[in-house]
């Protein structure tokens, strides 16, 4: 594929989503490269109800702001602040109540009988461990919170929140799992004129034919194949909801990640 082809491809693959109240089908098989991953957005005023249903698939719904609650579901008769999140098998639903305005990022995939409804309460003083992480080193370190954990059951998913630093990379060294998994970057807390680059790059050093995407709040890129680095601009940490959809129940882990060798201990 000649480099100008590539790079109309890739620049495919950003999306501003919804503002607007309502269910928002964002990143699909129908209407993105992706052919796993699915990314969703629920925008819901004060006052609102909604009812997600998941059909065929397995969700993970993570409240990006705002507080609700949850009803109809006998194992999630909560309610939700801020980072909270919570997993739902294939036919299942849960309804939403909204008692500020409220917005979800919502990631599917397939369902292959693994995974039961489950919930987590976000906890920033959680130990490093399991869930929350330190990954990277210098300017390329980040925190990392689990919202569905490898060692959660769910048959594709496998979901977090990712802060980087003050004018600092994310994902460095760049990487790419395009063997194993598809991912999706889906940006929050970065409302202009604050903003930052998602890079995508399909090849080993692959840079110079790299397509740099503006991201903000409500920003989504994704990375069906090749390396996806980020970088902030000054004054701006990188924060954004990751989903990775693996091709198979088999490949849903989080170690399946290959190096650019390019950029291999660059750190």
């Amino acid at each position: 594929m000649s480099s100008l082809n590539s790079k109309a491809r890739m620049e495919k693959w950003r999306v501003q989503s919804p503002e607007e109240p309502g269910f928002h089908t964002v990143i699909s098989p129908e209407k993105s490269e992706c052919r796993v991953a699915r990314i969703y957005r629920l925008n819901l005023p004060r006052g609102e109800r909604f009812l997600l249903e998941t059909g065929d698939l397995e969700m993970h719904a993570v409240l990006m702001n705002g507080r609700v609650q949850l009803g109809g579901n006998s194992a999630l008769d909560m309610s939700m602040d801020r980072f909270d999140s919570f997993y739902l098998p294939a036919r299942a639903s849960v309804e939403i109540t909204s008692l500020e305005d409220s917005f979800f990022y919502i990631a599917g995939a397939p369902y292959e009988n693994i995974g039961e409804v489950s919930f987590r309460k976000y906890d920033p003083t959680l130990p490093i461990g399991d869930v929350h992480q330190i990954h990277g080193e210098g300017v390329g370190r980040r925190e990392v919170m689990f919202t569905l954990a490898p060692k959660t059951p769910a048959s594709r998913l496998i979901c977090g929140l990712t802060w980087g630093g003050n004018g600092a990379w994310t994902s460095w060294p760049p990487h790419q799992h395009e063997k194993d998994l598809e991912e999706v970057y889906c940006y929050f807390d970065m409302p202009a004129p604050k903003f930052g680059f998602h890079l995508s790059y399909l090849e080993t050093g692959g840079t110079m034919d790299c397509v740099a995407h503006p991201v903000h709040s409500g920003t989504m890129v994704e990375a069906p194949c090749g390396y996806h680095p980020t970088v902030a601009s000054p004054g701006t940490r990188n924060a954004y909801f990751w989903a990775l959809a693996s091709f198979s129940p088999e490949q849903r882990r989080y170690d399946l990640a290959v190096i650019d060798p390019e950029y291999a201990g660059s750190n």
